[in-house]
């Protein structure tokens, strides 16, 4: 979201962001790519492998799952161990819960201070910010 990612960058002090994976079942591979950028994080490149899924979403299938990987730098069975690791699926289904909980009920939704975010324009997201901010 080119928005929040602004947002990030003109309060870089005040304003942190926390991501946190709630797979859609309407997306057959949603799940295996919640996977694959947790796998990532534990080299430092969560970021980089969400980015790379997000660009092209609803291209993503397992093969292109595992490109983004082999790109990335990682060798298919090294990939395959750190993706089946169950502190990865519990992470997940945590997750799940706390936006279930929530009521999230689509991706992405922001909330900012436990509150969410409807208007997701530029202004949008700075405006409340600003006000949260005065608290």
């Amino acid at each position: 979201m080119p928005q929040l990612e602004q947002v990030l960058k003109n309060n870089p002090e005040k304003v942190k962001l926390v991501f946190k994976n709630f797979p859609l079942r309407n997306h057959q591979y949603a799940a295996s790519a919640a996977m694959a950028a947790l796998a990532a994080d534990a080299q430092g490149k969560f970021w980089e492998f969400h980015d790379r899924l997000f660009a092209d979403f609803n291209s993503i299938n397992d093969q292109k799952i595992q490109d983004i990987a082999r790109e990335l730098g990682y060798k298919t069975a090294e990939f395959e161990k750190q993706m089946a690791d169950p502190g990865i699926l519990s992470r997940i289904r945590q997750d799940v819960q706390d936006g279930t909980l929530a009521d999230v009920r689509g991706t992405p939704t922001v909330f900012v201070n436990g509150r969410r975010l409807k208007n997701r324009t530029l202004k949008g997201f700075q405006d409340f910010i600003d006000k949260e901010l005065e608290k």
